[in-house]
Protein backbone atom coordinates (compact mmCIF):
# COMPACT_ATOMS: atom_id res chain seq x y z
CA UNK A 1 0.00 0.00 0.00
CA UNK A 2 2.85 2.31 0.75
CA UNK A 3 4.86 1.64 -2.53
CA UNK A 4 1.27 2.43 -4.07
CA UNK A 5 1.12 5.63 -2.31
CA UNK A 6 4.50 7.06 -3.01
CA UNK A 7 4.58 5.69 -6.77
CA UNK A 8 2.22 8.45 -8.18
CA UNK A 9 4.46 11.16 -6.40
CA UNK A 10 7.60 9.90 -9.21
CA UNK A 11 7.75 11.16 -12.67
CA UNK A 12 6.79 7.34 -13.31
CA UNK A 13 3.46 7.77 -11.80
CA UNK A 14 2.26 10.94 -13.31
CA UNK A 15 3.42 9.95 -16.61
CA UNK A 16 1.30 6.80 -16.27
CA UNK A 17 -1.37 8.86 -15.18
CA UNK A 18 -1.22 10.75 -18.29
CA UNK A 19 -1.04 7.91 -20.29
CA UNK A 20 -3.98 5.96 -18.90
CA UNK A 21 -6.12 9.50 -19.47
CA UNK A 22 -5.00 10.01 -22.86
CA UNK A 23 -6.13 6.11 -24.13
CA UNK A 24 -9.54 6.10 -22.16
CA UNK A 25 -10.42 9.53 -23.58
CA UNK A 26 -10.39 8.67 -27.32
CA UNK A 27 -11.58 4.56 -26.41
CA UNK A 28 -14.59 6.74 -24.79
CA UNK A 29 -15.00 8.65 -27.91
CA UNK A 30 -14.84 5.08 -30.06
CA UNK A 31 -17.73 4.07 -27.61
CA UNK A 32 -19.93 7.07 -27.59
CA UNK A 33 -19.04 10.00 -26.72
CA UNK A 34 -18.57 13.13 -28.93
CA UNK A 35 -16.00 13.35 -31.32
CA UNK A 36 -12.31 14.35 -29.51
CA UNK A 37 -14.35 14.51 -26.63
CA UNK A 38 -14.21 11.55 -24.85
CA UNK A 39 -12.98 13.69 -21.38
CA UNK A 40 -13.48 17.20 -21.47
CA UNK A 41 -14.52 18.67 -18.15
CA UNK A 42 -16.23 21.67 -19.17
CA UNK A 43 -18.81 20.39 -21.76
CA UNK A 44 -19.42 17.54 -19.26
CA UNK A 45 -20.18 20.02 -17.02
CA UNK A 46 -22.22 22.10 -18.98
CA UNK A 47 -24.05 18.77 -20.04
CA UNK A 48 -25.15 18.15 -16.54
CA UNK A 49 -26.22 21.66 -15.84
CA UNK A 50 -28.17 20.99 -19.26
CA UNK A 51 -29.62 17.64 -18.10
CA UNK A 52 -31.02 19.42 -14.47
CA UNK A 53 -32.82 22.35 -16.50
CA UNK A 54 -30.67 24.96 -15.73
CA UNK A 55 -30.28 25.94 -19.30
CA UNK A 56 -32.76 24.72 -22.16
CA UNK A 57 -30.24 24.40 -25.06
CA UNK A 58 -31.71 21.00 -25.60
CA UNK A 59 -28.65 19.35 -27.80
CA UNK A 60 -26.26 19.25 -24.55
CA UNK A 61 -28.02 17.85 -22.14
CA UNK A 62 -27.18 14.36 -20.01
CA UNK A 63 -26.33 13.64 -16.48
CA UNK A 64 -22.49 12.74 -17.44
CA UNK A 65 -21.13 9.82 -15.12
CA UNK A 66 -17.10 10.98 -15.66
CA UNK A 67 -17.58 13.65 -13.75
CA UNK A 68 -19.65 11.95 -11.05
CA UNK A 69 -16.89 9.44 -11.02
CA UNK A 70 -13.45 11.81 -10.89
CA UNK A 71 -14.96 13.25 -7.64
CA UNK A 72 -16.47 10.04 -6.05
CA UNK A 73 -12.98 8.44 -7.11
CA UNK A 74 -10.96 11.13 -5.74
CA UNK A 75 -13.05 10.68 -2.49
CA UNK A 76 -12.67 7.27 -1.58
CA UNK A 77 -9.04 7.53 -2.63
CA UNK A 78 -8.40 10.14 -0.31
CA UNK A 79 -10.34 8.22 2.45
CA UNK A 80 -8.04 5.50 1.77
CA UNK A 81 -4.82 7.33 2.18
CA UNK A 82 -6.02 8.80 4.82
CA UNK A 83 -5.95 12.38 3.21
CA UNK A 84 -9.63 13.34 3.26
CA UNK A 85 -9.18 16.75 4.99
CA UNK A 86 -12.17 19.34 5.53
CA UNK A 87 -11.29 22.72 4.64
CA UNK A 88 -12.50 26.02 3.30
CA UNK A 89 -13.48 29.73 3.78
CA UNK A 90 -10.71 30.98 1.44
CA UNK A 91 -12.52 33.71 -0.71
CA UNK A 92 -15.43 31.60 -1.96
CA UNK A 93 -17.35 34.21 -3.76
CA UNK A 94 -14.28 34.96 -5.61
CA UNK A 95 -13.53 31.65 -6.66
CA UNK A 96 -17.35 31.16 -7.59
CA UNK A 97 -17.02 34.08 -9.65
CA UNK A 98 -13.90 32.58 -11.40
CA UNK A 99 -15.63 29.87 -11.74
CA UNK A 100 -18.37 31.33 -13.53
CA UNK A 101 -15.84 32.77 -15.70
CA UNK A 102 -13.54 30.22 -16.48
CA UNK A 103 -16.37 28.33 -17.57
CA UNK A 104 -17.82 30.95 -19.91
CA UNK A 105 -14.05 30.91 -21.59
CA UNK A 106 -13.93 27.46 -22.03
CA UNK A 107 -16.99 27.43 -24.09
CA UNK A 108 -16.20 30.10 -26.12
CA UNK A 109 -13.43 28.24 -27.36
CA UNK A 110 -15.44 25.06 -26.64
CA UNK A 111 -13.42 22.90 -24.51
CA UNK A 112 -11.14 22.64 -21.33
CA UNK A 113 -7.42 22.38 -21.25
CA UNK A 114 -8.12 18.35 -21.07
CA UNK A 115 -10.21 18.39 -24.51
CA UNK A 116 -7.39 21.17 -25.90
CA UNK A 117 -5.23 18.20 -25.42
CA UNK A 118 -7.45 15.78 -27.34
CA UNK A 119 -8.87 17.88 -30.01
CA UNK A 120 -5.33 18.50 -30.92
CA UNK A 121 -4.46 15.00 -30.40
CA UNK A 122 -7.75 13.84 -33.12
CA UNK A 123 -5.61 16.62 -35.80
CA UNK A 124 -7.64 19.67 -34.71
CA UNK A 125 -5.53 22.38 -35.80
CA UNK A 126 -7.60 25.30 -34.25
CA UNK A 127 -7.13 23.51 -30.76
CA UNK A 128 -3.31 25.12 -31.49
CA UNK A 129 -4.71 28.60 -31.01
CA UNK A 130 -7.06 27.48 -27.55
CA UNK A 131 -3.54 25.64 -26.46
CA UNK A 132 -1.66 29.41 -26.62
CA UNK A 133 -4.21 30.86 -24.91
CA UNK A 134 -4.42 29.03 -22.28
CA UNK A 135 -0.42 29.17 -21.75
CA UNK A 136 -1.00 32.93 -22.20
CA UNK A 137 -3.62 33.38 -19.78
CA UNK A 138 -1.79 30.87 -17.03
CA UNK A 139 1.22 33.38 -17.89
CA UNK A 140 -0.74 36.48 -17.00
CA UNK A 141 -1.94 34.83 -13.97
CA UNK A 142 1.59 34.03 -12.81
CA UNK A 143 2.50 37.28 -12.70
CA UNK A 144 -0.13 38.31 -10.30
CA UNK A 145 1.14 35.14 -8.37
CA UNK A 146 4.85 36.66 -8.32
CA UNK A 147 3.38 40.38 -7.31
CA UNK A 148 1.68 38.37 -4.20
CA UNK A 149 -1.63 37.43 -5.65
CA UNK A 150 -3.99 35.34 -2.64
CA UNK A 151 -7.37 34.40 -2.01
CA UNK A 152 -6.19 34.19 1.91
CA UNK A 153 -5.15 31.31 3.38
CA UNK A 154 -7.53 28.29 4.10
CA UNK A 155 -9.41 27.46 7.00
CA UNK A 156 -9.17 23.75 8.45
CA UNK A 157 -12.48 22.85 9.38
CA UNK A 158 -13.43 20.58 12.42
CA UNK A 159 -16.95 19.83 10.68
CA UNK A 160 -16.86 16.94 8.16
CA UNK A 161 -19.75 18.28 6.55
CA UNK A 162 -17.81 20.93 4.84
CA UNK A 163 -15.72 18.45 3.01
CA UNK A 164 -18.97 16.14 2.40
CA UNK A 165 -21.50 17.99 0.99
CA UNK A 166 -20.11 18.12 -2.61
CA UNK A 167 -19.08 14.39 -2.68
CA UNK A 168 -22.72 13.80 -1.79
CA UNK A 169 -23.78 15.62 -3.96
CA UNK A 170 -22.13 13.65 -7.07
CA UNK A 171 -23.41 10.75 -5.33
CA UNK A 172 -27.08 11.90 -5.02
CA UNK A 173 -26.83 12.83 -8.82
CA UNK A 174 -25.82 9.45 -9.55
CA UNK A 175 -28.17 7.96 -7.51
CA UNK A 176 -30.85 10.34 -9.20
CA UNK A 177 -28.96 8.87 -13.19
CA UNK A 178 -29.80 5.20 -11.91
CA UNK A 179 -33.21 5.73 -10.90
CA UNK A 180 -34.57 7.95 -13.62
CA UNK A 181 -33.01 6.89 -16.95
CA UNK A 182 -33.91 7.92 -20.15
CA UNK A 183 -37.16 7.00 -21.80
CA UNK A 184 -36.78 5.32 -25.40
CA UNK A 185 -37.15 8.52 -27.24
CA UNK A 186 -38.07 11.15 -24.73
CA UNK A 187 -35.64 14.06 -23.98
CA UNK A 188 -37.49 14.34 -20.60
CA UNK A 189 -37.31 11.19 -17.51
CA UNK A 190 -39.15 11.77 -13.94
CA UNK A 191 -36.92 14.60 -13.57
CA UNK A 192 -33.70 14.81 -15.55
CA UNK A 193 -33.67 16.37 -19.18
CA UNK A 194 -32.07 14.14 -22.07
CA UNK A 195 -30.68 15.63 -25.41
CA UNK A 196 -32.27 13.74 -28.42
CA UNK A 197 -29.78 14.65 -30.55
CA UNK A 198 -25.93 16.72 -30.64
CA UNK A 199 -23.31 16.18 -28.41
CA UNK A 200 -25.73 14.86 -25.44
CA UNK A 201 -26.81 12.56 -27.11
CA UNK A 202 -23.66 11.17 -27.59
CA UNK A 203 -22.52 9.13 -24.58
CA UNK A 204 -20.36 5.70 -23.84
CA UNK A 205 -22.21 3.34 -21.96
CA UNK A 206 -23.23 4.80 -18.12
CA UNK A 207 -21.39 1.97 -16.76
CA UNK A 208 -18.09 1.89 -18.87
CA UNK A 209 -18.22 6.06 -18.65
CA UNK A 210 -18.35 5.70 -14.76
CA UNK A 211 -15.87 3.18 -14.19
CA UNK A 212 -13.43 5.25 -16.40
CA UNK A 213 -14.08 8.32 -13.96
CA UNK A 214 -13.80 6.70 -10.85
CA UNK A 215 -10.44 5.29 -12.13
CA UNK A 216 -8.89 8.71 -13.15
CA UNK A 217 -10.73 10.26 -9.86
CA UNK A 218 -8.18 7.80 -8.22
CA UNK A 219 -5.34 8.26 -10.17
CA UNK A 220 -5.60 12.12 -10.62
CA UNK A 221 -5.95 12.64 -6.35
CA UNK A 222 -2.67 10.13 -5.71
CA UNK A 223 -1.12 12.44 -8.60
CA UNK A 224 -1.80 15.87 -8.12
CA UNK A 225 -2.75 15.76 -12.01
CA UNK A 226 -3.36 19.47 -13.22
CA UNK A 227 -3.12 21.02 -16.66
CA UNK A 228 -2.76 24.35 -15.57
CA UNK A 229 -0.30 23.12 -12.55
CA UNK A 230 1.98 21.61 -15.46
CA UNK A 231 2.44 24.68 -17.52
CA UNK A 232 2.41 27.53 -14.55
CA UNK A 233 5.42 25.34 -12.47
CA UNK A 234 7.48 25.46 -15.53
CA UNK A 235 7.01 29.23 -15.82
CA UNK A 236 7.47 29.94 -12.17
CA UNK A 237 9.71 27.32 -10.77
CA UNK A 238 11.00 25.79 -14.21
CA UNK A 239 10.03 22.18 -12.91
CA UNK A 240 8.30 19.86 -15.43
CA UNK A 241 7.21 17.25 -13.16
CA UNK A 242 3.53 17.51 -13.88
CA UNK A 243 4.05 18.28 -17.47
CA UNK A 244 5.37 14.52 -18.08
CA UNK A 245 1.92 13.60 -17.43
CA UNK A 246 0.23 16.24 -19.70
CA UNK A 247 2.65 15.32 -22.42
CA UNK A 248 1.80 11.28 -21.83
CA UNK A 249 -1.71 12.07 -22.11
CA UNK A 250 -1.21 13.75 -25.64
CA UNK A 251 1.21 11.39 -27.09
CA UNK A 252 -0.92 8.15 -26.39
CA UNK A 253 -4.13 10.07 -27.12
CA UNK A 254 -2.71 10.44 -30.29
CA UNK A 255 -1.12 6.57 -31.02
CA UNK A 256 -4.97 5.48 -29.65
CA UNK A 257 -6.40 7.77 -31.75
CA UNK A 258 -4.48 6.93 -34.99
CA UNK A 259 -4.57 3.18 -33.91
CA UNK A 260 -8.83 3.15 -34.17
CA UNK A 261 -9.42 5.35 -37.03
CA UNK A 262 -10.25 8.95 -34.89
CA UNK A 263 -7.54 11.13 -36.18
CA UNK A 264 -8.47 13.57 -38.89
CA UNK A 265 -6.02 16.80 -39.01
CA UNK A 266 -7.26 20.11 -40.41
CA UNK A 267 -9.03 23.23 -39.46
CA UNK A 268 -12.23 23.04 -41.49
CA UNK A 269 -15.40 21.23 -40.35
CA UNK A 270 -13.67 19.28 -37.27
CA UNK A 271 -16.37 18.37 -34.59
CA UNK A 272 -17.56 20.55 -32.39
CA UNK A 273 -15.10 23.18 -32.95
CA UNK A 274 -14.95 26.52 -34.45
CA UNK A 275 -11.97 28.62 -37.10
CA UNK A 276 -12.81 31.82 -35.34
CA UNK A 277 -9.15 31.79 -34.47
CA UNK A 278 -8.74 35.13 -32.01
CA UNK A 279 -11.79 33.86 -29.85
CA UNK A 280 -11.08 30.18 -29.23
CA UNK A 281 -7.52 32.25 -28.12
CA UNK A 282 -8.74 34.68 -25.95
CA UNK A 283 -11.81 31.98 -24.51
CA UNK A 284 -8.82 30.29 -23.20
CA UNK A 285 -6.91 32.85 -22.66
CA UNK A 286 -9.58 34.05 -19.82
CA UNK A 287 -10.32 30.22 -19.29
CA UNK A 288 -6.99 29.98 -17.94
CA UNK A 289 -6.17 33.17 -16.17
CA UNK A 290 -9.36 32.25 -14.13
CA UNK A 291 -7.74 28.65 -13.48
CA UNK A 292 -4.29 30.19 -12.37
CA UNK A 293 -6.29 32.55 -10.06
CA UNK A 294 -8.11 30.03 -8.21
CA UNK A 295 -5.35 27.46 -7.79
CA UNK A 296 -6.21 24.73 -10.23
CA UNK A 297 -7.77 23.43 -13.82
CA UNK A 298 -11.31 22.12 -13.45
CA UNK A 299 -10.20 18.55 -13.36
CA UNK A 300 -8.08 19.58 -10.51
CA UNK A 301 -10.83 21.15 -8.44
CA UNK A 302 -13.20 18.17 -8.83
CA UNK A 303 -10.09 16.02 -7.58
CA UNK A 304 -9.56 18.36 -4.57
CA UNK A 305 -13.36 18.53 -3.86
CA UNK A 306 -13.64 14.52 -3.33
CA UNK A 307 -10.33 15.44 -0.87
CA UNK A 308 -12.86 17.82 1.24
CA UNK A 309 -12.16 21.16 -0.60
CA UNK A 310 -14.96 23.39 0.02
CA UNK A 311 -13.13 25.83 -1.85
CA UNK A 312 -12.73 23.71 -4.63
CA UNK A 313 -16.19 22.76 -4.64
CA UNK A 314 -17.42 26.29 -5.23
CA UNK A 315 -15.51 26.48 -7.86
CA UNK A 316 -16.76 23.54 -9.72
CA UNK A 317 -20.16 25.44 -8.62
CA UNK A 318 -19.55 28.40 -10.37
CA UNK A 319 -18.48 26.27 -13.47
CA UNK A 320 -21.88 24.47 -13.70
CA UNK A 321 -23.56 27.75 -12.98
CA UNK A 322 -21.76 29.32 -15.96
CA UNK A 323 -22.62 26.81 -18.26
CA UNK A 324 -26.27 27.90 -17.65
CA UNK A 325 -25.41 31.38 -18.00
CA UNK A 326 -23.39 30.88 -21.16
CA UNK A 327 -26.26 28.72 -22.83
CA UNK A 328 -29.45 31.31 -21.26
CA UNK A 329 -27.61 34.55 -22.43
CA UNK A 330 -26.14 33.42 -25.85
CA UNK A 331 -22.36 33.26 -24.48
CA UNK A 332 -21.02 29.77 -26.18
CA UNK A 333 -19.78 28.99 -29.15
CA UNK A 334 -21.36 26.54 -31.41
CA UNK A 335 -19.60 24.97 -34.82
CA UNK A 336 -20.66 27.98 -36.95
CA UNK A 337 -18.73 30.52 -34.25
CA UNK A 338 -19.23 32.29 -31.10
CA UNK A 339 -22.50 33.17 -29.61
CA UNK A 340 -24.19 36.21 -30.60
CA UNK A 341 -23.13 37.36 -26.77
CA UNK A 342 -19.51 35.78 -26.36
CA UNK A 343 -17.05 38.24 -27.55
CA UNK A 344 -18.56 40.80 -24.91
CA UNK A 345 -18.71 38.42 -22.07
CA UNK A 346 -14.52 37.32 -22.94
CA UNK A 347 -14.17 40.91 -22.09
CA UNK A 348 -15.85 41.18 -19.36
CA UNK A 349 -14.73 38.09 -17.87
CA UNK A 350 -10.77 39.45 -18.59
CA UNK A 351 -11.48 42.81 -16.85
CA UNK A 352 -13.31 40.79 -13.54
CA UNK A 353 -10.06 38.63 -13.44
CA UNK A 354 -7.69 41.46 -13.83
CA UNK A 355 -9.33 43.34 -11.37
CA UNK A 356 -9.62 40.33 -9.02
CA UNK A 357 -5.73 39.78 -9.84
CA UNK A 358 -4.78 43.20 -9.32
CA UNK A 359 -6.72 43.63 -5.74
CA UNK A 360 -6.44 40.68 -3.88
CA UNK A 361 -2.37 41.01 -3.77
CA UNK A 362 -0.95 40.66 -0.36
CA UNK A 363 2.60 42.58 0.19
Amino acid sequence: MEGFKNFFGTKGGIIFVGLIIGILAPILQKLGNPTNMGICVACMERDIAGALGFHRAAVVQYMRPEILGFVIGAFLSALAFKEFRPRGGSAPFIRFILGVFAMIGALVFLGCPWRTILRLAGGDGNAIFGLLGLIFGIWVGTRFLKAGYSLGRTQVSTSKAVGLGFPLLMLGLLILLLIDPQPEGEARGMLLFYSLKGPGAQHAPLFISLAAGLLIGVLAQRSRFCTMGAFRDIILFRQGHLFLGIAALFIAAIITNLIIGQFNPGFEKQPIAHTMQLWNFLGMTLAGLAFTLAGGCPGRQLFMSGEGDGDAAVFATGMIVGAAIAHNFGLASSPAGIGPNGAVATVIGLIVCLIIGLTMRRR
